[in-house]
C-alpha cells in the first residue's frame, strides 16, 4: 500500500508541470499586448500633432493601463510559476528582487492592486470621455465605478486578512 501512495504522491507532485503551458500562454498574452502597444503607439504618432490635451490626456492613461496590464501578467507568470511549478533558477543581475520572495497572499494583493489601479484608470478615462461625443451612458459608468468600488473594497479585505493572519509582507 505505501508503494501505490508513494506513486500517487509523484503522478501528483509531477503533475504541476500541466500548468506550465499555461505560463508559455501567458507570455503570448504579453506579446499580444506589444503589438496592440505598437498599434496603437502608430496610430497615436500619426496624430500627434492634431491632438488636444483632452485626447492626449486619455491617450496618456490608455499606456499607462497597457504598462498595468503587461506588469500584472509578469507579476503572475513569474509568482505562479514559482509557487505552483518549479523554482527560476535564473542567475542575472536584472533578476527582480521580488522574484522567490512573493508567495500566494503576496499575489493576491499585487493582482488586486493592480485591478484597482487598472479600473481607476479606466474610470478616469470614462469620465473624460464625458466631455466628448464618445462618452458612456450613465447605466455603465455606474457599472464602472461599482466595479472598481467592488475591487476595491475586496482589496482592503484582503489585506485586513492578511493582516489578522499575521501575512503582512506577502512572502512565504
Amino acid at each position: 500500500m505505501k508503494r501505490i501512495e508513494a506513486g500517487l504522491e509523484r503522478v501528483l507532485f509531477a503533475s504541476r508541470w500541466l500548468a506550465a503551458p499555461i505560463y508559455v500562454g501567458l507570455v503570448f498574452c504579453l506579446i499580444m499586448l506589444l503589438v496592440v502597444f505598437a498599434r496603437y503607439l502608430f496610430w497615436i504618432g500619426a496624430q500627434i500633432f492634431t491632438l488636444s490635451l483632452h485626447q492626449a490626456a486619455v491617450a496618456v492613461l490608455a499606456f499607462i493601463d497597457l504598462a498595468l496590464i503587461a506588469n500584472l501578467l509578469l507579476i503572475v507568470i513569474f509568482v505562479g510559476y514559482e509557487s505552483f511549478v518549479s523554482r527560476l533558477d535564473v542567475e542575472h543581475d536584472d533578476r527582480p528582487s521580488w522574484i522567490g520572495e512573493v508567495g500566494y497572499s503576496g499575489l493576491k494583493i499585487k493582482l488586486l492592486s493592480s485591478l484597482v489601479a487598472i479600473t481607476a484608470i479606466d474610470l478616469l478615462k470614462a469620465f473624460m470621455e464625458i466631455q466628448s461625443d464618445e462618452g458612456h451612458p450613465p447605466h455603465e459608468l455606474r457599472w464602472l465605478v461599482g466595479i472598481h468600488l467592488t475591487l476595491l473594497a475586496t482589496l482592503v479585505l484582503s489585506s485586513l486578512g492578511n493582516w489578522l493572519n499575521g501575512d503582512t509582507d506577502g512572502h512565504r
